[in-house]
């Protein structure tokens, strides 16, 4: 059966990740159409809840299975919201804060423990990627010693993109059976002359850490980050796992428009690794994300250098910028805020903090089709952290 669903989902589109992506939903099935939704935390205000409505509007409008929300508000006071069912075969509730795959927000992740590594003088930004990987990186175009650190964490090294070249099976694939899948096609362009998203960056940039410290990339985010800053609910899937360990809402794609949507949540995540294969709750991307601009994580220099972007709207939208691994967005109300977002099979999760102590994250049940349903999402992100 997942052999069948991958397959259907690999003849769609593409999502923002590069990799094939699923035609938009068209008709959930009825008790959709009500929003269902769960109440906020108790700390709540009374009164007209603009997240609340705003969440509910987007599971109608676009025909999603469920959305879910983490607010966070200067003093650490966090709201939650859910809206659909968690399971369309049952109809059961969404669980409040559930786990999901939030797929290329794990280039944050990957990022800061490179930068980590950068702050205790063991890698440099300027490093040719031969320096730690001597001969890996070769192709058409392609040239390990012309590449550097920087270049991968922010997407200008011109590697084409893995996941636009899989083949159509389920299965676990190894991190340099990736690049080996990269490296079969021409350069996209000269390293550092232009700005394009590609997996393969990070997928080399978490080889990097792994020759350096000579532990497992999951390792080291474990005991850098999600350890060091209390992440709970937040882990690195290990080798052939394809569950999701803690309460969750299932996650579903459509084979086309007039077809019902199809549960795609057990599916294994390697396809990803360093570029996309972290599970966690919004609530947990809101902690990583306040933690990172406050400086819990990084040294001043290194997160200067983290928030030194380059435009990027043609994958993140209107006004968005690439730092290394860190996306910066305008927000209606003025200011901007920093995080970057994820799709994945089954998921789509936007948001981030800024740098006053607010942060949301949002997570829907279904990979959302264009950067028109990606913008209906960061609507009900920029509704929370300007209210």
């Amino acid at each position: 059966m997942r052999e069948q669903a991958w397959q259907r989902f690999r003849s769609s589109g593409r999502s923002q990740d590069g990799r094939r992506k699923v035609v938009p939903a068209a008709m959930v099935v009825g008790v959709l159409a009500m929003g269902v939704l769960a109440p906020p935390a108790a700390s709540a205000a009374a009164g007209p809840d603009t997240v609340r409505q705003s969440l509910s509007a987007l599971v109608r409008s676009d025909e999603l299975p469920a959305g879910l929300a983490s607010v966070s508000d200067r003093a650490g006071h966090t709201r939650t919201y859910t809206a659909g069912v968690g399971d369309l075969a049952t109809g059961t509730k969404v669980p409040r804060d559930g786990q999901v795959r939030i797929g290329s927000n794990t280039k944050a992740f990957t990022a800061v423990v490179v930068l980590q590594l950068v702050g205790e003088g063991r890698i440099g930004l300027d490093d040719k990627v031969d320096t730690h990987l001597p001969g890996l990186v070769r192709g058409e175009g392609i040239d390990g010693r012309r590449i550097t650190v920087r270049q991968l964490l922010q997407q200008t090294s011109g590697l084409p993109n893995y996941s636009d070249h899989l083949g159509e099976e389920v299965r676990y694939f190894e991190p340099r059976e990736l690049v080996d899948i990269a490296l079969r096609h021409k350069a996209d362009f000269d390293p550092g002359t232009k700005w394009k998203y590609s997996n393969t960056n990070y997928v080399l940039a978490g080889l990097i850490v792994e020759k350096v410290t000579g532990r497992h990339l999951a390792q080291e985010m474990d005991q850098r980050i999600i350890k060091r800053i209390g992440l709970r609910h937040t882990y690195f899937p290990a080798p052939g796992d394809a569950t999701i360990r803690e309460p969750h809402p299932k996650g579903y794609y459509r084979v086309s428009a007039d077809a019902p949507p199809t549960d795609i949540t057990e599916i294994d995540p390697s396809w990803g690794w360093a570029a996309g294969q972290l599970i966690s709750t919004n609530s947990d991307l809101n902690r990583f994300y306040t933690a990172l601009l406050s400086g819990r994580l990084l040294p001043a220099a290194q997160l200067a250098e983290m928030r030194t972007t380059v435009p990027a709207e043609e994958t993140f939208g209107r006004g968005a910028r690439y730092g290394l691994g860190l996306v910066s967005k305008p927000l209606p109300c003025g200011g901007l805020y920093w995080g970057h977002g994820g799709s994945f099979p089954g998921y789509e999760t936007r948001g981030g903090a800024t740098d006053d102590g607010r942060a949301v994250n949002v997570a829907v049940t279904m990979q959302l089709d264009g950067q028109a349903a990606r913008d209906r999402v960061d609507a009900v992100v920029n509704t929370a952290l300007c209210r």
